[in-house]
């Protein structure tokens, strides 16, 4: 009998890429790292709103205050059906550089069949840079159902109206 076990395909694009690996037992989240090397990055800019192809010097990607960028992997992959891959920061690019990602969390569909990247934001008031290798984003594999959506009249369940803050303040 087959194992049923599903697994990812893993796609390198170039021959020193890894898979993204969980560095504990306890881990969620398996480490996606920037593939810079030369490379040029798509880089929406903060202050003029342009949309720029940033050419990767010394494999260092420097990101101006307010600058968008959409960080390569290295790597194609394949979810298995009914999974997505969710794509978070890494706690220590936002506390230590300012690094956010401003779609949090980024979903990966099963059916995505380009190379993976992270969207990330310079939100800090200095510049940043990200190196090539370095550990920028985390994948979170989640379980989805894909359900139908019929037309029909909600009504209300609960006592709870009103929208945000509805539940109470305390």
């Amino acid at each position: 009998m087959a194992d049923a076990t599903p697994n990812i395909v893993f796609d390198p694009l170039h021959a020193d890429v890894l898979p993204p690996r969980r560095e504990t037992d306890g881990s969620a989240g398996y480490d996606l790292r920037a593939y810079l090397r030369g490379r040029h990055v798509t880089v929406i800019r903060g202050v003029s709103g342009k949309r720029t192809e940033v050419p990767v010097t010394d494999d260092r990607l420097l990101l101006e205050p307010g600058d968008v960028a959409l960080i390569p992997t290295g790597f194609k992959a394949r979810v298995p059906k009914g999974y997505e891959a969710q794509v978070r920061i890494r706690s220590s690019m936002a506390f230590q550089r300012g690094l956010v990602l401003p779609n949090a969390p980024g979903t990966i569909d099963p059916d995505y069949p380009d190379e993976w990247l992270v969207m990330v934001k310079n939100d800090s008031p200095r510049t940043v840079h990200v190196e090539h290798n370095e550990r920028v984003a985390q994948a979170v594999l989640s379980r989805f159902v894909a359900l139908p959506w019929t037309a029909g009249a909600v009504g209300q369940s609960t006592d709870r109206v009103g929208g945000l803050g509805s539940t109470g303040s305390a």
